[in-house]
């Protein structure tokens, strides 16, 4: 009986490490407040923030914002279960149940998606909205509008709308 015996040599592959692409940091609880000459134009609430290595931030367990005019006086708020926020775009995404209120007005936007440009102070979708008005509701797929919702314009508005004569 003869045994027939191969060798061979392989080279050891060696693996790239892998980059951690998960938060830098993680904070619990925080209230921000975010300033223009030396007035609180924005309160910021949220249960947890993860801060990534590019400067996005994520808010995994929902967000609360207060906006406040020249005067210190509160506007409008807003409300999401999830947010985002794009450091390069200066750009916020809310996601889930995003309620936004006007104070003065007493108008209630609903979405499950909504954008917000701090450095233009505009929000945008193009999902599906609500508007609820003292006496009127609003339905329409996509908005753009003032943060506080005192002027906006709903995309492709439907249902039924009161029109004054």
């Amino acid at each position: 009986m003869s045994w027939l015996v191969l060798a061979s040599c392989s080279k050891t592959e060696i693996k790239k490490p892998l980059e951690y692409e998960g938060p830098m940091r993680e904070a619990e609880n925080i209230e921000m407040f975010y300033t223009e000459n030396d007035r609180v134009k924005v309160k910021m609430q949220a249960a947890l923030l993860y801060e990534f290595q590019n400067g996005d931030q994520e808010f995994p367990k929902g967000i609360y914002l207060e906006f406040y005019d020249e005067n210190g006086k509160l506007e409008s708020k807003l409300s999401a279960n999830h947010a985002y926020f794009f450091k390069e775009q200066d750009q916020w995404r809310g996601q889930g149940n995003v309620q936004v209120d006007n104070v003065a007005t007493d108008e209630h936007l609903s979405t499950e998606e909504l954008f917000w440009k701090r450095s233009s102070k505009k929000i945008f979708t193009d999902k599906f909205v609500t508007i609820r008005q003292p006496g009127e509701v609003i339905y329409g797929d996509g908005l753009d509008a003032e943060q506080d919702l005192s002027d906006y314009e709903i995309i492709n508005p439907r249902g039924q709308t009161k029109i004054d004569d």
